[in-house]
């Protein structure tokens, strides 16, 4: 059993992967910069796992539960957040970003993405944490939505993108105790710019078809998971 830290855990995303990841048998912090707030998620998460390995904690000290830290916040609170967490962060963690700049929509106009002055969330997030610490881009085509839906089979992709393999294989492996979603990677942290942006695009979609379509890569190996081995 991992212990997986989930910065951001009370947010929509965060919550739906500490559902998903309990629900595999992984032990589960759930952090916010309210403690109330945290313990109110591991409350409703028990409420459909009884018997989840899961605990609430302020995100500060989330951060320090585990190897592989997610961070699952808004990217207006991105800054704020690796602000506080640059002094507890480690070296050898991974921290995977799942933030994406976007900026909001009003009176129908499509959701865009914001300019990043680094190209993407994710490299925003490499500059911000001590050295040492690998950051990871993932997550940010799966449905928060479906991921709460626990009787709602998953079949999609996580891309995941960073710039060192062994950092993106310990991600991938956390992905793969998900089951429905297989990791692909997509190579060294600048791809984040364009996996960002398939979100606002999936939004788009969605809106349309009511539904909450994700990403499948056709093409690949049968035993794509053998692509993670040493």
């Amino acid at each position: 059993m991992a212990t997986v830290p989930i910065i951001g855990g009370t947010g929509a995303l965060g919550f739906g992967l500490a559902l998903r990841l309990a629900a595999a048998g992984e032990h589960v912090v759930v952090g916010s910069r309210d403690i109330g707030r945290a313990n109110e998620a591991v409350s409703r998460l028990r409420e459909v796992l009884p018997q989840a390995s899961a605990e609430a904690a302020v995100n500060e000290e989330a951060a320090t539960r585990g190897d592989v830290v997610l961070l699952c916040v808004p990217f207006r609170a991105q800054s704020e957040n690796l602000t506080r967490l640059k002094p507890v962060l480690q070296p050898g963690q991974v921290l995977v970003d799942a933030t994406v700049p976007l900026a909001a929509a009003f009176s129908g106009k499509a959701t865009r993405l914001l300019g990043v002055p680094q190209g993407s969330a994710a490299e925003q997030a490499a500059e911000m944490v001590p050295d040492g610490v690998d950051v990871v881009s993932a997550f940010h085509t799966v449905s928060a939505d479906r991921l709460r839906r626990l009787d709602e089979q998953l079949d999609e992709d996580v891309l995941i993108a960073g710039d060192r393999r062994a950092a993106r294989r310990r991600v991938a492996e956390l992905v793969l105790r998900i089951d429905g979603l297989r990791p692909v990677d997509c190579g060294p942290l600048e791809m984040a710019r364009m996996i960002e942006g398939l979100t606002p695009l999936l939004i788009s979609i969605n809106r349309r078809y009511r539904t909450h379509a994700g990403v499948r890569i056709t093409g690949l190996p049968e035993d794509a998971a053998g692509h993670w081995a040493d």
